[in-house]
């Protein structure tokens, strides 16, 4: 079957299971390029991030022929279920839209994005961190540009730490084991970390142990958890449930996941760079006794890192005012718009920030007056290069949590299991939506 072929069988494909009623949005008025110019142009924002509306204001007083309206959504699944609904429709379509990275290619695939190199979106490459220009670079098109970063990074409760005889944070994951069974001997409800099955954090580990599971060459995917890195990442995780180190009955984000994390029944996590805004607001009563520190390594001395979530911003290829939906991206993504976003909260992959004394030197309070800025910068330049999604990974994602739930109730099975089990899942799904998956 042909590329143009494969492509259009996608799109057909994707349109049932994203079927949902479409939400209003596209832009109204302007040019017919869009570009504001000696026009006015009203450009339609779908966000479920606050910080992009900080941006708005300063952009329209300088751009005052554009006015920009942003709109919640709802959440991620449900916004790109709208999307992909309102494109087929061919109205309602949005200019400018909020993406996963691994969402990304899910829409870029098909052609439902448009390349951004028509803008001349290569010569901002330089202020990104490598890593999270990767993420929205596809077939070697720019279809996005990154707005906020998730770089692995361990918080971990000092308090907790210090009450199991622990000096430092673990350097190691070997550390990180034996910290895990002096933290358990505290009690019954004491645990290192939580688990039920969270596919981002599995794969950040195996993403920092070198492992490569997906390749991706256009339509042309591959996956293999087999692999040297993947198999050490996912053996060690399978030591840490077996051994009984890992709390496997609290949910994350859920209220008992607050409580542990308030009263310091549970001593880690690591998680993306952005747990920097919520942590405060989920567990107030450990205000001060928590640190953050870069991910325990495979080998010591070395500094390799991950990513654990992170968006961004690309233009469907159906939006009316592409040049003006543009023009607000790299204000607030890029340019004057971004101090106004970072205050209010966004953790960016700009190296224009990351490398900021100011930035790197602000104590924060909530975390004992520690430079936490200075830690996750480095986060996000360690994170190691070629890592990648499947252009459907928004439908396994949520496949996968059904083949491990059985696990973390039962603890009748492996991690490597479950893996396999998922990469058939896939091979099966993909090539029903018209890739070639093996």
């Amino acid at each position: 079957m042909r590329l143009s072929q494969k492509v259009k069988l996608l799109s057909a494909a994707l349109v049932p299971m994203l079927a949902l009623t479409a939400c209003s949005g596209g832009g109204s008025g302007g040019g017919a390029d869009g570009s504001g110019g000696d026009e006015k142009a009203k450009i339609t924002v779908w966000s479920w991030d606050g910080t992009v509306e900080k941006a708005v204001p300063g952009f329209q007083a300088a751009n005052p022929n554009i006015t920009v309206e942003v709109v919640n959504a709802g959440s991620s699944q449900d916004e790109y279920k709208a999307l992909d609904n309102a494109i087929q429709a061919g109205s309602g379509v949005p200019d400018l839209v909020m993406f996963e990275y691994f969402a990304v290619p899910y829409f870029a695939v098909p052609g439902k994005l448009a390349d951004l190199g028509e803008f001349g979106v290569d010569k901002l490459k330089q202020d990104y961190v490598p890593a999270a220009w990767s993420d929205v670079t596809i077939n070697g098109k720019v279809y996005a540009l990154p707005s906020d970063y998730g770089p692995s990074a361990m918080f971990y409760n000092a308090a907790t730490l210090k009450k199991a005889g622990i000096k430092e944070p673990p350097a190691t994951w070997d550390e990180y084991y034996e910290a895990a069974k002096k933290i358990h001997a505290l009690g019954d409800d004491y645990y290192i970390a939580q688990d039920t099955g969270d596919i981002f954090f599995l794969l950040s580990l195996i993403w920092q142990a070198g492992g490569r599971p997906f390749k991706v060459d256009g339509t042309k995917v591959h996956i293999d958890f087999t692999d040297p890195g993947t198999t050490k990442a996912v053996a060690f995780w399978q030591k840490m449930l077996d051994e009984g180190l890992i709390n496997t009955k609290i949910t994350g984000w859920s209220d008992d996941w607050n409580r542990a994390l308030n009263d310091g029944t549970l001593a880690t996590q690591t998680m993306g760079g952005w747990l920097t805004s919520t942590l405060p607001e989920r567990a107030p009563k450990a205000s001060g006794d928590f640190r953050v520190a870069l991910m325990p390594q495979w080998q010591q001395g070395e500094k390799v890192g991950a990513a654990n979530g992170g968006s961004s911003f690309g233009i469907p290829a159906a939006a009316e005012h592409k040049e003006a939906a543009f023009k607000f991206l790299e204000y607030f993504a890029h340019g004057g718009g971004l101090s106004s976003r970072v205050d209010a909260g966004a953790f960016v992959p700009n190296m224009s920030v990351l490398e900021n004394d100011a930035f790197q030197s602000k104590p924060n309070t909530y975390f004992g007056d520690q430079k936490v800025g200075a830690v996750l910068a480095e986060a996000s330049e360690i994170v190691g290069s070629g890592w990648q999604y499947p252009p459907f990974f928004e439908w396994a994602r949520s496949i996968y949590g059904d083949l491990a739930s059985p696990f973390y109730t039962t603890g009748k099975g492996s991690l490597a299991e479950i893996l396999e089990q998922w990469r058939q899942r896939c091979i099966q799904y993909g090539n029903e939506q018209g890739f070639e998956v093996s």
